[in-house]
């Protein structure tokens, strides 16, 4: 992707009455850092090979050096102590998804899933592992996900499994597609125990805790995600996230509508870069002696993308501002954000391929390094449709909330 980004045309067309003040000032502070940080490394991290050492490292640290991995965060850990802290992080994960899904993904893994299930916890693990946390001094992780359980997280469905022996806890199981793992300094990990579910919050560095190698991804490469294993790992008490067992399932749900939230925000902001990307060429290239601009199919496309992602983006904040209201399931306004925005986010940057033509098609042209600048937006949008909840389990809470459990399940 470009090192440079065309008209914001967000800024001409979207008058935003719903964020307050300090939410504001954290989209702008998010954008120049992203402009800084972000968009100089977005192309290598696109198409860069998905191995442990290809983390991008040096993006993260920038944005731990810049205080954003504070914005979640109450002021007791380090954090910035907003009134409005998830709807700030939904805004700065849309500014980073502007130039890199990857990045954007990250950050959510790290302070909306693995730092918002910290939340639960005690105030010794709070203190322990949240301000490392805020300040970036160790990546979190954040595992629910296995071989056989992915939407399905009932206690019959996960194997992950913990028994209590004494004052410790034995872990054995297998967790898949885990965001951030091959660098991760802890994992938090949903586990059955007994009947029902646990989260025990897991130092990757213990005995019996061995990552695989990064999955090979169509897209968000510089989101490494693998397999993790537990063989007889032994936790102290210490360990299990709010110090009660059988509240696991609660603190997941809890975290994955919030993250429904984060990805809802990253499928804004791509959406919103192929979109500028697409109106910067249709205006500029010409063809049978007019601009393709003139042509009202394109006129029209784009004036129905620029009404959805109005549409997209309200929705998001609607969900984040009921969160920060303290609305623990801010439902259905968290799920219709999730599938609108990332249904959208795959439709404009198909849309954007097909308004570049062949370069839209390209990473780079040999015969004279003009990059392209949407393909990679194409690749990396479809995993929004998939992961932290399928669109179709998306489209099936929202269905509950009209119809009722009795009815749908």
């Amino acid at each position: 992707m470009p090192t440079t980004s065309p008209v914001r045309q967000a800024d001409r067309l979207c008058h935003d009455l719903l964020s307050p003040d300090e939410v504001r000032e954290v989209r702008s502070r998010t954008r120049e850092i992203a402009e800084n940080s972000v968009a100089p490394a977005a192309r290598r991290i696109a198409n860069g090979d998905e191995k442990a050492d290809g983390f991008p490292r040096d993006v993260f640290d920038s944005l731990a050096d810049a205080g954003l991995f504070g914005v979640p965060f109450g002021s007791e850990v380090g954090g910035d102590g907003l009134v409005h802290p998830v709807t700030a992080t939904a805004v700065a994960i849309e500014e980073l998804a502007y130039f890199s899904s990857s990045i954007a993904a990250v950050f959510d893994v790290h302070c909306i899933l693995a730092g918002n299930a910290l939340t639960h916890g005690t105030p010794a693990q709070r203190r322990q592992w949240l301000s490392r946390v805020a300040d970036g001094s160790v990546v979190g992780a954040f595992a629910t996900t296995e071989p056989e359980a992915s939407s399905d997280l009932s206690p019959q469905a996960v194997q992950t499994v913990a028994v209590q022996q004494g004052d410790t806890w034995i872990l054995n199981g297998r967790k898949r597609w885990i965001s951030n793992s091959p660098v991760a300094g802890f994992i938090v990990t949903l586990t059955r125990t007994g009947d029902r579910l646990s989260m025990f919050i897991v130092d990757t560095s213990l005995p019996g805790v061995r990552v695989g190698t990064p999955d090979q991804k169509m897209g968000n490469r510089g989101q490494l995600t693998a397999d993790v294993w537990f063989e007889d790992v032994e936790l102290t008490n210490d360990s299990l996230l709010g110090g009660e067992p059988g509240q696991g399932l609660r603190h997941a749900l809890a975290t994955l509508t919030l993250g429904r939230v984060g990805i809802a925000a990253a499928g804004v902001g791509m959406a919103q870069a192929a979109f500028d990307h697409a109106a910067a060429h249709l205006s500029a290239r010409e063809a049978f002696g007019r601009k393709l601009a003139a042509n009202q199919h394109w006129q029209f496309l784009l004036a129905d993308r620029a009404t959805e992602l109005e549409n997209a983006r309200s929705l998001y904040l609607k969900a984040a501002l009921r969160r920060d209201a303290d609305d623990i399931f801010p439902e259905p306004e968290a799920a219709m954000a999730k599938y609108y925005a990332t249904r959208l986010s795959v439709d404009m940057a198909r849309d954007a391929v097909q308004a570049f033509g062949g370069l839209g098609f390209a990473r780079e042209l040999s015969a004279d390094s003009t990059s392209g600048p949407v393909e990679a937006i194409y690749r990396d949008s479809k995993i929004g449709e998939i992961y932290e909840g399928t669109n179709e389990i998306q489209k099936w809470v929202i269905a509950r909330n009209i119809f009722g459990k009795e009815i749908t399940g």
